[in-house]
């Protein structure tokens, strides 16, 4: 049977133009069309709900998920709507004629299929399949199918190399013509912990490229962007980046809006919502990005904890063999640390909190967390030593003077301004309204600390969508409390969100009490 023809834009005349229409519906980075029941070209075409179609105007078009409506409220029998995400997709103005047809299916299916079946893939199957996620081909049940099966499939490390090297290659790449261009990440899975927006400035400001970009939070209550858009705009156009790197050695800004690995962002609309993040998936997704950013050498942070997405060290050496393994094939010097991710790092857990964390170890504060300081002085010296004027071992030394120095405030500062600054007082941080104390049940000494229960409590209580929202830590692992003393205080916008997080925490606040000798060590590669 010949395979069916995509529709040129020339046969597009011979369509029924819709009026388009803009449906205000947020439906989460994924296209989707609305057609009325009744409208003429919806029974013509023989369209069926949860297809995909393909609506064309001036030369320009976009693929969709189709919903049938019956409601003339939301979508006319001559309209044509679209949801927010396909509106800004399309660019084009209400009651522009637009054209829909069947989208022919992905090329790429045949290929998912197999994976599903459990079979190991191709280079060019991985390749095809990339290419029908960032062009939007897929479902979201296709998207979904192809997500779960490379989870459950356990992908060798030669998939994980095709998978990561099909999404790097789609999208643009960053090209910085100078070597070394260095960049940091962290797999995540610990609450607070943002090294990044100090690692940043202090690498810049010692003279090094680090064109940071990161993702927002997938399970987490805050990931770097959405911290850092506390303080600064995240969301900047290709053009407007290379230019502000260029000029200021370094950014933190969002990944998502720079077309870097696209594919990636397609993804983790389904991983969010499944809390998937597999290992090969995670390898992927990470240094794809890197690559597409133009790096050139990347230290990544594995934290190991009970609590953390890595839980042992036998878990974390395998981990580095595969992140190891895909660097050195996509040409990217890698050095991995890894760290310790028994509890959260610095005081705050969600985006204004984190935001006064970062800005108190900027300005030296005295409330400024000893431990998000050293694991950041400790991860920038490392990164120094990239520069091959640097000697291995002077990093550390180097990276804290520049702090202490103030230049990596100041650069800091600069970044901020050249990114579009956002009024931001660390002294008086805009947190959420509504606020409660979980208090130590008795007498005893900080043992163990759930980072999963933690984040769960921010995220319960509105973060990283309430900016002000999140917990802020009073107590750390290896601290003697009393009965009644707190040990954390939540931040919440709205009644029902303090109420969810009060009852998390009234079911299992997070804390595990006992004696001082029952703190288990745990030997790591970084503080």
């Amino acid at each position: 049977m010949d395979k069916p023809q995509r529709r040129s834009q020339e046969s597009d005349e011979g369509l029924v133009p819709l009026a388009l229409k803009r449906v205000g519906i947020d439906t989460y980075r994924e296209n989707v069309a609305y057609l009325h029941r009744e409208c003429d070209l919806y029974r013509a075409e023989g369209f069926q709900a949860l297809a995909k179609v393909e609506v064309g105007a001036n030369g320009r078009r976009i693929l969709a998920s189709l919903n049938v409506v019956d409601d003339e409220a939301i979508v006319g029998h001559d309209q044509l709507g679209l949801s927010e995400e396909a509106f800004a997709s399309l660019g084009m103005p209400e009651g522009q004629p637009v054209c829909v047809s069947q989208a022919e299916p992905p090329g790429s299916i045949p290929a998912l299929h197999r994976k599903i079946n459990g079979e190991r893939l191709t280079r060019r199957d991985f390749r095809a399949i990339v290419q029908d996620v960032a062009e939007r081909r897929y479902s979201k049940i296709e998207l979904t199918a192809f997500v779960v099966a490379c989870d459950l499939g356990e992908m060798d490390r030669e998939e994980v190399f095709y998978l990561s090297d099909a999404m790097a290659r789609v999208g643009r790449r960053l090209d910085w013509h100078e070597h070394p261009v260095v960049d940091k990440h962290c797999i995540g899975g610990i609450p607070g912990n943002r090294t990044s927006m100090l690692v940043v400035p202090i690498v810049a400001a010692h003279g090094s490229l680090c064109p940071k970009t990161s993702s927002r939070a997938i399970t987490s209550p805050s990931g770097t962007a959405d911290t850092m858009e506390v303080l600064a705009r995240v969301d900047l156009p290709f053009a407007e980046l290379n230019e502000l790197v260029r000029a200021h050695r370094g950014c933190l800004a969002w990944g998502g809006s720079s077309d870097l690995s696209p594919a990636d962002d397609v993804l983790i609309t389904v991983e969010r919502p499944l809390s998937l993040d597999s290992p090969g998936q995670m390898v992927a997704s990470i240094l794809s990005k890197k690559v597409s950013a133009g790096s050139t050498h990347l230290l990544l942070d594995i934290p190991v904890g009970p609590q953390a997405k890595v839980r042992s060290m036998p878990e974390a050496r395998r981990l580095r063999k595969l992140f190891e393994f895909v660097a050195g094939r996509l040409g990217l010097t890698l050095e991995v640390v890894i760290t310790d991710g028994r509890q959260p790092i610095g005081r705050g857990i969600g985006p204004v909190l984190e935001a006064r964390d970062v800005m108190h170890v900027l300005m030296q504060h005295p409330e400024a967390p000893p431990d998000l300081r050293q694991k950041s002085l400790h991860l920038a010296g490392r990164m120094l030593e990239f520069d091959p004027d640097v000697r291995g071992g002077d990093g550390y030394g180097i990276a804290r003077d520049i702090l202490e120095s103030g230049r990596a405030l100041e650069k800091m500062r600069a970044i901020i301004r050249a990114q579009g600054e956002t009024p931001f007082d660390p002294e008086a941080p805009p947190l959420a309204p509504l606020s409660f104390e979980v208090a130590a049940p008795r007498d005893g000494v900080v043992i163990a600390i759930d980072n999963r229960r933690l984040a769960r409590v921010a995220r319960l209580a509105g973060a990283p969508k309430a900016k002000g929202a999140g917990v802020d830590l009073l107590a750390c692992i290896g601290d003697t409390v009393t009965a009644g003393q707190p040990l954390y205080r939540v931040y919440a916008s709205y009644r029902n969100e303090r109420n969810a997080a009060h009852q998390c925490c009234d079911c299992d606040n997070g804390f595990s009490l006992g004696e001082a000798a029952a703190i288990a060590p745990l030997n790591v590669e970084g503080r």
